[in-house]
Order: C-alpha cells, then structure tokens, then sequence
C-alpha cells in the first residue's frame, strides 16, 4: 500500500442520530440480537442515516432482510418525515416480498417508527410485529448498523457529493447494483443477498 501510495478507508467514531424524545409508545425488543433468522420474511430490520452533500444533507432509510442481508426497501429524502423517511422504505420492502407469514419488524425508537402514521400501517397487517432496540443501545439493531458503517466506508467517505442528484444515484447503484447483487458477505458463506435469495428458493421448492 505504501509503495502505491494507497491509504485506507477508517470508519469514524459512532454517533447517535435516533430522535427518540417524542410521546409515542414504543415497543419491546423482541428480537432480542437474534440476527440469524431460518427463513426469508421472518425478520426484516430499519433504520436511518445521515448522509452530507454540497447542497445539504439527505436522510437514507433501509429495510433488510436478516436473512439474506439484502436490503429490501429504501428511501432517499430531504426531511425526516415519516412519509418521506420509513413509508416508502416500507412500501419498497412490501413490494419486492409479499407477506404471507408471521413477519418481525425490527428498528430503534426513532419517531418515525413510533409515529401513528406508521403504527397504522404496521397494525393493518396481522402477520407483522413490531420490536425496538432498547434506549440508546445501537447493538440490538447490530446489522442495519453495520450496513451504514459499510455503505459510508465504501462509498460515502471521501466522496464530496456536489449534488442531491449525484448522492441519490451513486446511493441507488450501490444498493442495487454493488451491495445487493455483487458483494460477497462472510456472514453469507461468501455469497451475495441475492444469491444467498435464490439459493432459498432452490432449495424450498426442490425439498
């Protein structure tokens, strides 16, 4: 590295963005750092981060899936709006995986997932249970953390986004071209999510 004049990538220091100072009731954390699910659609995990450009910041929100780690829903905003932050990300997720069995939504206290707005919606489907991190412990939502950490390691830092447009398509193709089709994940066996997703569907429907 030295002789090619190459410098890593450190990842910085950890810092909470959750607004979790609001009167809404929250739920208990049910899932309890089991990050191992059996099946696809049995826990999917959210949360939002904070991403600087030139013209002012964006807020990216995502849903994956713990099973295969893909991230299946994710929105792009200016405003942390629960309509503009996690109920695309939700109709994204809801989209691309139909919901046909019990279902365990994960994500930390943040407003906008304790909002009525999208309690509403969680409650409209009676397969869907909704779980929080406990106060200000970023450990129970482990892996929606760890995909930020890497998206900003990988693509975010060092990277000056001159343009909201900019950051929303380098964001869009790393999701969907890198991270969810190309990038091998040791927690995977060294496959991608999406292959990690077909192999699930080999192996149902040939058992």
């Amino acid at each position: 590295m030295r002789n090619n004049n190459w410098i890593s990538k450190h990842r910085k220091k950890f810092k909470v963005t959750t607004n979790s100072n609001h009167s809404y009731p929250v739920c208990r954390n049910l899932l309890n750092r089991n990050f191992n699910p059996s099946r696809l659609n049995q826990v999917w995990v959210s949360d939002i981060t904070y991403i600087k450009t030139q013209k002012g910041w964006l807020y990216l929100t995502t849903i994956i899936d713990l099973y295969d780690r893909q991230v299946i829903g994710w929105s792009l905003s200016t405003r942390l709006y629960t309509s503009q932050t996690i109920i695309p990300a939700w109709k994204m997720a809801v989209s691309k995986r139909k919901i046909t069995i019990n279902l365990l939504f994960h994500s930390d206290r943040g407003i906008q997932y304790a909002s009525n707005e999208f309690r509403k919606i969680i409650r409209s489907n009676t397969l869907v249970t909704q779980s929080m991190s406990r106060k200000g412990n970023c450990w129970d939502n482990a892996v929606a953390e760890s995909f930020f950490k890497t998206l900003k390691v990988e693509l975010i830092y060092g990277n000056e986004f001159k343009s909201i447009e900019k950051a929303k398509t380098n964001i869009f193709e790393y999701i969907e071209v890198w991270y969810n089709k190309k990038r091998l994940h040791s927690s995977l066996g060294y496959k991608t999510p999406y292959e990690a997703e077909l192999e699930y569907y080999q192996f149902k429907y040939v058992a």
